[in-house]
């Protein structure tokens, strides 16, 4: 049979799709264990995660939760950092520390054949961390480098100030990373964190080719690591919200803009509507502000609009970086856009685009078990489970351009909106 390669191949949208829940159950330490099959598959991903503890401490001390992670593979006291390095090379195997605002903790990719070597140490990492004080000033002189490199680069620099501008400088969020901040990082700040803060609420997800003997065997290797009780909740400092920062760069050939300010989180009913608003604002490269600011007016190579979350705090900003001449009338661009889709629906040929490019991205994000893994976290962790892609999938199947306009007016058609220019 002949494929005629001058058509395109018809594109089917499925009438709905199937997600199995992960297996789940409580380990002997209280931890909460999500298990994903992988059939055939001899891979083997585990992610051990615990609730983020950097908001509970001093601003002065917000590097300590990266820099304890980060030494957790520096030296235990059976091995060195050389040859923990050494080891996992030599066992095929990853492991890299996670965190965000949220969340932190470890990850360990490895092969199903290597694992049962493997995953000893690994579980040592939770336990028997000697945090080396040469490595220390090693890691201390590598941030301190990297904090004067990222300043210097217009997109760094706009991110952190339009957090700042958007919680305030005394808000951890929007507090302001230094190199003082990393001169008085100490050793025995790094212990006191892993042995009183780290490793609260644990959550275990495993994704792997396991039969039930196997399963239990790493649940009972996976119950000896500390799980220690959530700590009380800490009061946050109140937001500071500032409009505008503009920080002029006489050597800039470029300018990085930042434009947004407060959403709505995903559980919100109004969320997966709006995120097809921002899709077709600047989240895809039809987007309206790369038709408008790279393809007519050549002012940006990208430019791009994204939903985003910090801890419990949800916001929306736009993103580009600029021919520095042109910072001015990219802005202004960015409100025209903004006020046509507030004002003026979408016609059918674009609205049919988007619908298609969205269910195609939401189907491939579930192509592998580990994919799987990823996006049952992404709802866990907002209290929700596998339903909400369930509704995705049938609300992309039937939107309309007058639930984008009803959205647009609703979430975008207010401004001043927070505004951020670097360079």
């Amino acid at each position: 049979m002949r494929v005629d390669r001058s058509k395109a191949p018809e594109f089917n949208i499925p009438e709905d799709f199937e997600l199995l829940p992960p297996e789940e159950f409580n380990l002997s330490n209280g931890a909460k264990f999500f298990y994903i099959p992988t059939p055939g598959i001899e891979a083997v991903k585990i992610e051990i995660l615990c609730k983020g503890q950097r908001a509970s401490l001093p601003l002065e001390q917000t590097l300590v939760p990266s820099f304890t992670l980060q030494m957790l593979l520096e030296g235990t006291r059976q091995k060195n950092a050389g040859e923990i390095a050494e080891f996992f090379d030599f066992y095929a195997s990853e492991v890299h520390p996670i965190l965000t605002f949220s969340h932190e903790g470890l990850s360990l990719l490895s092969t199903k054949k290597h694992l049962a070597t493997v995953v000893e140490l690994f579980i040592s990492l939770f336990t028997q961390a000697i945090f080396p004080e040469d490595m220390l000033k090693k890691r201390q002189s590598q941030r301190k480098l990297s904090i004067r490199l990222e300043r210097e680069k217009t997109a760094s620099r706009a991110g952190q100030v339009f957090r700042k501008c958007l919680f305030g400088a005394s808000h951890p969020y929007g507090a302001e990373v230094t190199e003082s901040h990393v001169d008085k990082i100490t050793r025995s700040q790094l212990i006191a964190y892993y042995e009183l803060m780290l490793w609260q609420n644990l959550e275990i997800f495993v994704t792997g080719n396991f039969d039930a003997k196997e399963l239990e065997n790493l649940s009972i290797q996976f119950g000896y690591i500390p799980n220690r009780p959530i700590s009380e909740p800490v009061l946050l400092p109140g937001i500071n919200t500032l409009l505008a920062a503009t920080e002029p760069r006489e050597k800039s050939v470029q300018s990085s803009i930042r434009i947004g300010s407060w959403s709505i989180p995903k559980t919100h009913p109004d969320f997966i509507a709006l995120s097809i608003f921002n899709t077709i604002l600047g989240g895809y490269f039809g987007s309206r502000l790369i038709k408008n600011i790279r393809e007519d007016k050549g002012h940006t190579y990208g430019i791009y609009s994204s939903l985003a979350e910090i801890g419990d705090s949800d916001y929306w900003v736009i993103a580009a970086d600029v021919q520095k001449a042109f910072y001015p009338s990219v802005i202004k661009e960015i409100y025209h856009e903004i006020q046509l889709l507030t004002q003026v629906e979408i016609d059918k040929d674009e609205l049919e685009v988007v619908r298609n490019y969205l269910i195609g991205q939401m189907l491939k994000q579930f192509s592998t078990s580990f994919d799987l893994s990823d996006r049952f976290k992404a709802v866990h962790h907002s209290g929700m489970d596998f339903d909400y892609y369930t509704e995705k999938l049938a609300y992309l199947k039937k939107f309309s351009s007058q639930d984008m306009l009803r959205i647009g007016q609703k979430y975008f058609s207010n401004p001043p909106f927070i505004e951020v220019v670097i360079g």
